[in-house]
């Protein structure tokens, strides 16, 4: 139910990804005179989206780069989203991109909620037919890279600083570095430009404010992101709703389980020393029947303060956002790799379209095709959000609204179907 997708870390809690976005040009071209060099398309950010869209062009002989301001050893270790839809996974697999997924992923079909001490389980592959698929994204990550990089010969460029975009408004857009090597600024002009590089990337920077909304929701709620070394104490996801606050257990591997504390917005990590985690994980876990949870040292703590926000349109001139750079999904339903995995299998094809064959109706369509998706899963996000949270908000009646919710889901059929159907995502053939 829920992931490792990270919004915004709270002030308190370390960030892998930097302070503040490099400054930002989207002047018709560079005022220096870098180095120049021409691709098809510029890939910036090398995270699932990014990578997904450069496998997708290296396949069809589409010239790409792709731009990372970490290093490859960085983004191989990320600890990221770890919830995949199957119908992702089958998209990824009928582009060759879902080997290590298939042989190595954990497959889940159903989930536990708890409250008011009693366990109640959810079959929702039963309900729906599909299932999720366990890889966390540093996993993924590696093996898109390695398909880019190493199987393909794609050009991927770790450790770039000061990237700018240019001339996206124009038909001759560029994209400029600092090479970390050299020191020298280098120049690739291009066709179009995808803009995968995240929350605080220079992209969805590039784009005009009087062109676009951006759309905010904060939640008014913080979770402590925990990684305990000892082995899962329940055979599938647990979500459990109390009046101290939300909890969650799910499995990471035999050895690793995540955990979720529900916490106040902004806290600050220190403030969670290891006997009160176990402490509150015990209660708020606790229900007739359960068995104890095994506990271990916990490897990570992170506060995340839950927002989302939503980017329209996705795309300007010749820059097409995906992922986080056009959209925060709060990990409270695990749409955030998904999202950034439907953005991605949908604007590789467009570009392969326009590129190869001169068809520019699926770069057209892009965002209007990806934002429907997009706000299906945020309008979902935000009503489980009531469900997980309504017990501890210190309402009455959302607490009442909240349990009315949970028992209609486990006790009528045609709710428990539609639930389902939105929990694991609809069928798509990008």
């Amino acid at each position: 139910m829920t992931s490792d997708a990270t919004p915004t870390p709270s002030p308190a809690a370390p960030s892998s990804s930097p302070a503040a976005a490099p400054a930002v040009s989207t002047a018709p071209s560079p005022s220096a005179a870098p180095a120049t060099h021409r691709t098809r398309v510029v890939v910036v950010g090398a995270g699932p989206a990014g990578l997904t869209v450069a496998n997708i062009l290296r396949a069809a002989s589409v010239d790409c780069v792709v731009l990372e301001t970490e290093s490859r050893a960085f983004i191989e270790q990320r600890p990221r989203a770890g919830f995949i839809e199957e119908w992702a996974v089958r998209a990824l697999e009928r582009r060759g991109l879902a080997d290590g997924l298939l042989e190595r992923a954990q497959v889940h079909h159903e989930f536990e909620f708890r409250f008011a001490g009693a366990r109640h389980r959810f079959p929702y592959g039963e309900l729906a037919g599909r299932r999720h698929f366990v890889y966390p994204q540093p996993l993924l990550v590696t093996d898109l890279v390695r398909r880019y990089a190493d199987d393909s010969g794609g050009d991927v460029r770790f450790g770039v600083r000061d990237v700018e975009l240019h001339g996206i408004d124009t038909d001759r857009p560029s994209v400029s570095y600092t090479d970390p090597d050299t020191g020298r600024r280098e120049r690739i002009d291009c066709d179009a430009v995808a803009g995968c590089d995240g929350a605080r990337g220079v992209c969805r920077e590039s784009l005009p404010r009087e062109h676009v909304t951006i759309a905010r929701h904060d939640y008014g709620i913080g979770w402590l992101a925990l990684l305990a070394e000892a082995p899962p104490s329940s055979d599938c996801v647990v979500l459990g709703t109390h009046p101290r606050g939300f909890a969650a257990h799910m499995a990471r591997s035999s050895q690793v389980t995540r955990y979720y504390l529900e916490c106040p917005p902004g806290d600050d990590a220190g403030n969670w020393p290891h006997e009160r985690v176990w402490s509150e994980l015990r209660l708020r876990l606790a229900a007739d029947g359960a068995a104890p949870l095994t506990e271990g040292r916990l490897i990570e703590k992170r506060v995340l303060d839950m927002h989302n926000y939503v980017v329209e349109p996705m795309s300007y001139g010749r820059l097409h956002l995906a992922g986080d750079a056009a959209h925060l999904a709060a990990p409270i339903a695990a749409k955030g790799m998904n999202l950034a995995l439907h953005d991605a299998l949908l604007l590789g094809d467009a570009l392969v379209a326009h590129c190869a064959r001169g068809d520019s109706g699926g770069l057209r369509d892009y965002s209007a095709a990806s934002l429907r998706r997009v706000w299906q899963y945020q309008e979902f996000s935000q009503w489980l959000s009531e469900v997980m949270h309504g017990a501890s908000s210190g309402d009455p009646f959302r607490a009442g609204v909240a349990t009315a919710r949970l028992r209609r889901i486990f006790g009528s059929p045609a709710a428990a179907a539609a639930f389902a159907e939105l929990y694991i995502g609809k069928d798509i053939d990008p």
